[in-house]
């Protein structure tokens, strides 16, 4: 049994609408005058590094920009990305501008700029990383992995057909700077993709086994479900659950936008110290083969987890209903929890994602060997409430499928 628990976050937060305007003062900050900016190639057609570049470049910063961030970006290009900056003069600042993808790579140049290598250096453990990355301000323009202000960076292995992290509290942005308005143009696809995987994040984080029953030896980054997150969590709940529909269906409702990107911030402080669980495990060797966005094969998985989970955390699920608007009058815990399943079915429905593997291209014949692949991954599996075996996992694979 554990005795304590810690709970770390990005050190500054700013968010609000038009808060992209503090960015010189958040500059200043740190003495930058030379400032490198991770985007792609969409934020860069959208107009919106335009709107941050020359907001700076306004101010006599020299910049240079890097926008060949992918999607679940390989190895490969976080080397070209690293290679890249080298190459350029004296970088003060990194600015990751983007969804998920590209506030990653940004983690993993800040992280090579500071102490060189390879990213697969410091794949495969936690706490790997030598000390503080270099100085990175994180700007979000989706709701979704929280990556601003989480101690996580996810890169996909092509070699090995895998995604992988790299795991370590040192990876926390520096600035994390949230402005609503950078959201409203982001397409519905991307949106409902984004949105679902910080409702898994949330749900994942407030269902983790208690920090005390968690069995693992020394500093964990990953500390399981606490009163802190818990709390986050359940408001992150909330926020997404009654405002992801209307972000994808009246994308310019800025209303929306705004509560989607705090629910996103809130569940990424919740699970990059809690963690998430078997939700996210299933989801690497599956994303890893159906090419499908991580947040569309979390989404999917969601519902079969918290079935999964239902008798071990019946209280929980309970909450989760009720944080859906759900009336529970009358009803036990585990029947208040498979309310909970049916609200998040009844929302990817909504929001027009998938709820079978059978629709994202996966092998019936491949579910043996996803769960063989998912239960290694232990800083995720140790998490989650019911303790998984491959044939447990067999059986969820299946009624996903």
């Amino acid at each position: 049994m554990r005795d304590n628990f810690e709970f770390f976050s990005t050190k500054n937060v700013v968010f609000g609408n038009g808060s992209i305007q503090k960015l010189d003062k958040i500059l200043q900050r740190f003495n930058a005058k030379n400032v490198l900016i991770i985007t792609d190639e969409g934020i860069k057609n959208a107009g919106l590094l335009t709107k941050v570049s020359s907001l700076i470049e306004a101010k006599d910063y020299n910049v240079v920009i890097f926008d060949k961030a992918v999607p679940e970006p390989p190895v490969e290009t976080a080397m070209e990305c690293y290679e890249f900056a080298k190459n350029e003069q004296k970088t003060d600042v990194i600015i990751g501008l983007g969804g998920g993808s590209s506030i990653d790579l940004a983690k993993i140049v800040a992280l090579l700029m500071e102490y060189g290598g390879h990213p697969r250096d410091y794949f495969g453990g936690e706490n790997l990383v030598p000390g503080p990355i270099a100085p990175l301000i994180a700007i979000p323009t989706t709701a979704g992995t929280g990556s601003e202000v989480t101690s996580v960076a996810v890169l996909t292995d092509t070699e090995n057909n895998l995604k992988v992290g790299i795991s370590d509290n040192y990876l926390r942005p520096a600035v994390a700077l949230l402005d609503p308005e950078l959201t409203v143009n982001l397409p519905s696809f991307v949106t409902a993709c984004s949105g679902i995987d910080a409702l898994s994040h949330a749900v994942e984080a407030f269902t983790a086994k208690d920090f005390k029953y968690i069995q693992a030896e020394g500093e964990l980054l990953f500390q399981g479900a606490n009163p802190i997150s818990d709390g986050l969590a359940y408001k992150a709940i909330e926020l997404i659950s009654q405002n992801l529909t209307l972000a994808v269906q009246q994308g310019s409702n800025l209303e929306a936008r705004a509560n989607m990107l705090m629910g996103s911030l809130l569940a990424g402080m919740a699970f990059s110290n809690a963690g998430t669980a078997a939700a996210h495990a299933l989801a690497y060797p599956i994303g890893a083969r159906s090419k499908a966005p991580h947040g569309l094969v979390t989404g999917l998985l969601l519902p079969y987890v918290m079935d999964y989970n239902n008798n071990v955390v019946p209280e929980k699920m309970a909450g989760i209903a009720r944080a859906f608007n759900v009336s529970t009058d009358g009803l036990s815990s585990v029947e208040a929890g498979r309310k909970a399943v049916e609200a998040i079915l009844e929302l990817l429905s909504n929001i027009g994602l998938p709820t079978r593997l059978s629709e994202i291209n996966i092998d019936k014949n491949d579910l043996a060997e996803i769960a063989e692949q998912a239960l290694p991954i232990e800083r995720l599996i140790r998490n989650n409430p019911r303790v998984p075996t491959k044939d447990s996992l067999i059986e969820l694979l299946n009624k996903a499928y």
